[in-house]
């Protein structure tokens, strides 16, 4: 009885002590406040490089960019101001149209149809398989090659008298063509060798996404009977959806964007037929020294993208994270 007592108020005392809040000693508070001071400061100090970088090569630029689509500037003589009449000339210029219908074309081809191959791509290299490493390598390859080399030999290969592309098709009967010299042909052209360029980088990101997706749902979906058809199209295809979006958005700027393979291949023809927004803008820029012209196309781009990546996004929404 006697030695009960005392515990039991030891332990209330305990509880008590544990359960009230603990008021931090004068010296602590004044050193809280210099301590954030020092580590944000050493924050801004880390960023402050990356920060220059992005103002000077990415703000600065954008900003003139802007300013300059409102002159009249030809690199020889001072900026003039005309206000809107370079965004009006754009508007009404049939080789711009072209060049974004083009653009749009050329989009809506080499996206959906490089990511549909780079995902069954992915799927087969997640595979457990002999010589998995030079597979991916293989396809990824390139990416990462110059494109203006890719583009030499994709010259070769739609060669009219030598080509590859031509002497496969004599073999099976069919007639070749001057691929990238008939307008009906030579977007074509270009398509293809787009989609063939694009698929390394999106196979990639979906072999990243397939590694996180939990091995017990196909478990589970092989028990209750699921076919690998039936599989890819309930389990991975969903399960792929942020990934899809981040491939999308990315491969709707790099598609919009293309320029390499139009300079080398075709120039921008015949008649037009292949040039795309940025090859019009290098046209304006740099062929006729019409720099205010440039910006204010650039700005059409720009405007152009954004709001395609804001109608994805919305879209999508919901499903990508």
């Amino acid at each position: 009885m006697t030695t009960t007592k005392p515990a039991a108020g030891l332990r209330t005392a305990g509880a008590a002590a544990k359960e009230s809040p603990r008021k931090p000693t004068p010296a602590r508070s004044k050193q809280h406040p210099q301590g954030n001071k020092k580590l944000r400061r050493a924050g801004w100090l880390m960023v402050t490089p990356s920060i220059l970088h992005i103002g000077l090569w990415t703000a600065l630029p954008v900003i003139a960019t802007f300013v300059l689509s409102f002159t009249n500037y030809n690199v020889f003589d001072a900026p003039r101001w005309i206000g809107f009449e370079n965004y009006i000339e754009v508007w009404n210029d049939p080789t711009f149209r072209k060049a974004t219908w083009n653009t749009v074309v050329y989009t809506f081809w080499t996206v959906p149809v490089s990511m549909a191959i780079a995902v069954v791509i992915a799927v087969m290299l997640n595979q457990k398989m002999r010589f998995q490493t030079w597979y991916r390598a293989a396809f990824f390859l390139p990416q990462v090659t110059a494109t203006v080399a890719i583009a030499m030999v994709w010259l070769w290969i739609f060669n009219p008298q030598q080509g590859l592309l031509n002497a496969a098709l004599s073999v099976v009967g069919i007639p070749g063509k001057s691929w990238l010299a008939d307008p009906d042909w030579a977007l074509w052209a270009v398509i293809l060798v787009g989609v063939w360029q694009g698929i390394g980088m999106k196979m990639l990101i979906y072999i990243a996404a397939l590694q996180n997706i939990d091995e017990s749902l196909y478990e589970a979906a092989s028990i209750d009977g699921a076919s690998s058809i039936r599989k890819f199209f309930s389990i991975t295809l969903p399960m792929l959806k942020p990934a899809t979006f981040f491939v999308f958005v990315i491969s709707v700027i790099g598609a919009f964007q293309v320029f390499d393979q139009v300079y080398v291949l075709t120039d921008g023809g015949p008649a037009n037929a292949t040039t795309m927004m940025t090859y019009e803008v290098y046209r304006s820029a740099f062929q006729n020294f019409r720099m205010g012209m440039a910006s204010a196309q650039s700005v059409f781009l720009f405007a152009f993208l954004l709001v395609m990546t804001l109608a994805s996004r919305r879209l999508t929404r919901g499903e990508d994270g």
